[in-house]
C-alpha cells in the first residue's frame, strides 16, 4: 500500500507536459519587418500556458507550407496547428481550386499525425475583383464545414481598416497592431485549453 501511495505521488509531482499549438503561417504570423520578439506570436507566448511554435515564414504559400510540413509534424508532434496561410496565393492570383487542394492536403496531414487542425479565414484586397475575391474567401468556411474543422475568423480584420496599425506598404499589421493581435489570439487560444 505503502509503494502504492508513493508511486502515485510521484506521477502527480511530476509536471504536465504543455500542449503545443504550431503556427503554419505566412509573413502576418511570422512578425515580417519587426524583431521576432515583437510579433504576435512571441507575444502570445509569454501569456499562454501553451507551447507555441512559430513555423511561419515570410512570403510562404499554401504549396510551401504542404511541403514543409511533413519534417515540422515530425519534429514538434503538436496538439493544434492553425493553418493561416492563402494570403501570398491570392496575391498571386492563383486558381482557387489549386488553393483549397493544398490546403486540404494540409489539413489531412495534420490530422494523419493526430493534432488538430485550425483553419484561419484569410482575405485579399477588393481590388482583385469581385468573382475572384467571393471565390478566394469562400474557400475557408467550405473546407472547414467539408472537414469538420474549426475556422477561426482572419485576425487582420479589424486591424486592415486601421491605417495607423499598419505599416507604409498596407498589408503588414506594424508593431502597434501586435499586441492587439494577441489579445485577438488569446481569447481563441484560451478556448482550446478550456475544451
Amino acid at each position: 500500500m505503502r509503494m502504492f501511495l508513493v508511486i502515485v505521488m510521484f506521477l502527480f509531482s511530476q509536471p504536465l507536459l504543455a500542449q503545443k499549438l504550431m503556427i503554419l503561417g505566412d509573413s502576418l504570423s511570422a512578425a515580417y519587418g519587426l524583431q521576432e520578439s515583437q510579433g504576435w506570436p512571441a507575444l502570445l507566448a509569454e501569456k499562454t500556458e501553451l507551447t507555441l511554435i512559430n513555423a511561419s515564414i515570410s512570403g510562404e504559400t499554401t504549396g510551401g507550407g504542404l511541403a514543409r510540413l511533413p519534417a515540422l509534424l515530425a519534429q514538434h508532434q503538436p496538439d493544434w496547428v492553425l493553418i493561416e496561410l492563402g494570403g501570398n496565393d491570392g496575391l498571386r492570383g492563383f486558381n482557387p481550386d489549386l488553393i483549397a487542394n493544398q490546403l486540404r492536403e494540409i489539413i489531412l496531414l495534420v490530422k494523419q499525425h493526430n493534432a488538430v487542425p485550425l483553419l484561419m479565414q484569410i482575405r485579399i484586397p477588393p481590388n482583385y475583383g469581385p468573382r475572384y475575391v467571393q471565390r478566394f474567401t469562400d474557400i475557408y468556411p467550405k473546407l472547414a464545414a467539408e472537414q469538420q474543422i474549426t475556422l477561426w475568423p482572419f485576425f487582420m480584420d479589424e486591424i486592415a481598416i486601421r491605417p495607423e496599425l499598419m505599416m507604409q506598404d498596407g498589408i503588414h499589421p506594424n508593431a502597434d497592431a501586435q499586441p492587439l493581435i494577441r489579445d485577438f489570439m488569446y481569447e481563441l487560444v484560451s478556448q482550446l485549453q478550456s475544451d
